[in-house]
């Protein structure tokens, strides 16, 4: 715009624009138009596939934590296996020290009743 323009020259040329707006919008396909209806189908069935697409995702998730929830609960009791077998290794060594104690007592004990008895 230059300052020549003039109110009347701005209004004409706002009136061609909104009358140029609403051509284009009168321009466009209705909804009952084969290509609207076409095009409608479309964004339809890509979406119905977006959704399939997320479900088959979210059972691949779930499939995943299943497995992993299996494997540390597997872990977790072969830990718990370990840990008892290595509580039993220890009460079975300290059964076998006790032991030893005792037979080591009864042959001191021998070894003395022997002694005594020569004397």
């Amino acid at each position: 715009m230059s300052f020549k323009d003039t109110f009347a020259n701005r209004q004409t040329s706002a009136a061609d624009a909104k009358r140029k707006l609403m051509e284009r919008f009168r321009a466009q396909p209705g909804p009952d138009d084969p290509a609207v209806i076409a095009r409608l189908a479309e964004q339809k069935a890509a979406g119905e596939a977006r959704l399939l697409r997320q479900a088959e995702a979210q059972r691949r998730a779930d499939e995943k934590a299943a497995a992993l929830a299996a494997a540390k609960a597997e872990a977790a009791a072969q830990k718990q296996r370990d840990i008892e077998e290595a509580a039993r290794a220890v009460i079975e060594e300290k059964r076998r020290a006790a032991q030893l104690l005792v037979e080591q007592k009864a042959a001191r004990d021998a070894r003395y009743a022997a002694r005594k008895k020569r004397r």
